[in-house]
């Protein structure tokens, strides 16, 4: 008994005088770290301060202005008299080559004839800038907007998708072709999903002949952008339609006129023959 409390009583006091030895160097270790974190401290606040003032600052950035500009320049405008390089290749308002010239003799020249200048190539070794009237100017500008709308940029095409049934009435599907037609004008993509109908004995050809009627109540419209193919193991037919392209609208036309040509030709030979007969 007597040695199992000495050991106790050994093992308390080690434990007791680590934990005093622990105290003591924390003790030491935090008197020494805070005075070195207190001088760093000191002399860092002006550093930070003005990091942060610059991350926050409501100042703009030239290089952003600079972007933000050349986005909303338009094409073909004046660029007033703030020519940024020192010498450039100029041509006159009625297209005559001058050279090179130095900025304040182009800058004089303006000021004498009351000409304005416009970039024209500024990749060129010697940039490219032309004088012309506020005249010339407008009128140029109406004319690129002009081939702008007459050809426009080819945005992408959307499409809209529909689904019905195989045993829908002539009414709705009435309604649905004149929807389906609203979006192809629009130039929109139009997938078109029938399923088969329940409890119903039915040929499967006849969803293919739903997709075909609709296509026919738009000719010189529309045609397939993806032909009818049967979807879901069968128990669907999908199929996709889209406007017809400049080239097919015109190839229609021509083959409406050649069909039309060739009716009017039979019907006056019919004429003409009966004509003879009496």
């Amino acid at each position: 008994m007597a040695a199992l409390l000495l050991k106790r009583l050994t093992s308390e006091s080690i434990k007791t005088g680590n934990n005093c030895i622990s105290r003591c160097l924390g003790k030491c270790i935090l008197h020494e770290t805070i005075p070195a974190q207190q001088s760093l401290g000191a002399s860092v606040p002006r550093l930070s301060s003005w990091i942060h003032a610059k991350a926050f600052s409501t100042v703009a950035d030239p290089q952003d202005e600079r972007k933000k500009k050349k986005k909303s320049e338009p094409a073909f405008n004046s660029i007033g008299r703030k020519i940024h390089e020192r010498v450039i290749h100029v041509l006159d308002e009625a297209g005559n080559d001058l050279g090179n010239m130095h900025r304040a003799d182009v800058i004089r020249l303006m000021n004498e004839r009351d000409l304005r200048l416009v970039k024209r190539d500024s990749g060129a070794e010697s940039p490219q800038y032309q004088l012309l009237t506020g005249a010339q100017i407008h009128k140029e500008q109406l004319r690129l907007r002009e081939l702008e709308k007459a050809n426009p940029k080819p945005g992408p095409t959307l499409t809209k998708e529909l689904s019905f049934s195989s045993n829908i009435g002539q009414h709705d599907l009435d309604t649905k072709s004149k929807q389906i037609q609203q979006w192809i004008e629009k130039r929109y993509k139009v997938q078109i999903t029938i399923k088969k109908g329940k409890n119903l004995e039915e040929p499967e050809q006849k969803m293919e002949e739903i997709c075909h009627q609709i296509l026919q109540t738009m000719p010189g419209l529309a045609t397939f952008s993806s032909r009818p193919q049967p979807v879901r193991g069968g128990k669907a037919v999908m199929c996709v339609l889209r406007h017809l392209s400049k080239k097919e609208e015109n190839a229609w036309r021509e083959a409406q006129g050649t069909q039309k040509g060739d009716t009017f030709n039979k019907e006056t030979s019919d004429f003409n023959k009966e004509s003879v007969h009496q």
